[in-house]
């Protein structure tokens, strides 16, 4: 009796201790940010948390900075998509081709992969660096006038987003060339009978056969893109006057340098919904793409 229960219920039990995990680590902080969204607490001893319903939302949505901070969020995370998925692309199909040093380029391209972002971001601010920096020696080098980079407030998410794609194009690369390698030769063979060229076969063949991976690729780079927090902490910490200040890093200044913690887990609900609309909307795509192939 006992091992036909057993039996009947294997599939649940071996994927038991996944679910506690997921339910342990990512499910019970949500909760408890959304109840602690509706309180007004300052983690003081001698204030306990002051239950306020929806007024930490209210006062967010008529607070100019979170809406600064959302504008910079999507125009980091839009620019920087658009250029790795379509960069990440071309270079894919580079790859994909056969020529001396394919492995070697393969691992080179990995490199800017292997380093934490913090690391990256010092590097990147020293080589930003307005009178000693590597990146105006070289406009130097080649005629061009010096530029502030990370202190021009019309620059700096520029400059940040150069460094956003410099080090995750390599990622979505690999994802599509893993697609790439999948896609069945017959379609191809068909083509060079009718005579269609590279751009044809790419446009008719390539691009709608690999659209479900390149997809999948955008919408891990979106969910990571638009939580970006320690690139921009390392190099500007949201300056200057917070031109580069995303709703991650207002969270945290409202979280742990105002100690607003009611009103900053209000902001990264928000935030929450954001990132979850967002991934539901490429989900539904990417089934009605898989659908129509």
């Amino acid at each position: 009796m006992q091992y036909s229960w057993f039996n009947r219920n294997l599939r649940w039990i071996y994927v038991l201790p996944a679910l506690l995990f997921v339910l342990l680590m990512m499910v019970v902080p949500v909760l408890y940010t959304v109840r602690l969204s509706l309180f007004e607490w300052s983690m003081s001893a001698v204030s306990p948390p002051v239950f306020v319903g929806f007024a930490n939302y209210a006062a967010l949505f008529r607070d100019q900075r979170f809406w600064d901070a959302t504008v910079n969020t999507f125009y980091f995370t839009i620019v920087a998509l658009a250029i790795e998925v379509a960069l990440g692309l071309a270079v894919a199909l580079l790859l994909n081709r056969k020529f001396k040093g394919k492995n070697i380029a393969k691992t080179v391209m990995l490199l800017p992969m292997v380093a934490t972002p913090v690391a990256m971001g010092m590097v990147w601010m020293l080589m930003y660096e307005p009178s000693i920096g590597a990146a105006n020696m070289l406009l130097k080098a080649i005629g061009l006038e010096p530029q502030l980079f990370l202190a021009s407030m019309t620059q700096v998410i520029p400059s940040l987003i150069l460094v956003d794609v410099w080090q995750w194009t390599p990622m979505v690369s690999l994802i599509l060339l893993a697609g790439l390698s999948t896609l069945p030769t017959d379609p191809y063979e068909s083509a060079d009978v009718d005579g269609a060229n590279a751009w044809q076969k790419f446009i008719h063949i390539t691009l709608p056969l690999l659209m479900p991976t390149i997809i999948i690729a955008t919408m891990l780079r979106l969910i990571d893109v638009l939580k970006t927090y320690d690139i921009i902490y390392a190099t500007t910490q949201g300056g200057p006057n917070l031109k580069s200040e995303t709703l991650n890093i207002y969270g945290y200044v409202l979280g742990f340098q105002y100690f607003k913690f009611g009103y900053a887990s209000a902001l990264l609900v928000v935030f929450f919904l954001i990132v979850l609309a967002l991934t539901l909307l490429l989900i539904m795509f990417r089934n009605r793409t898989r659908d129509a192939l």
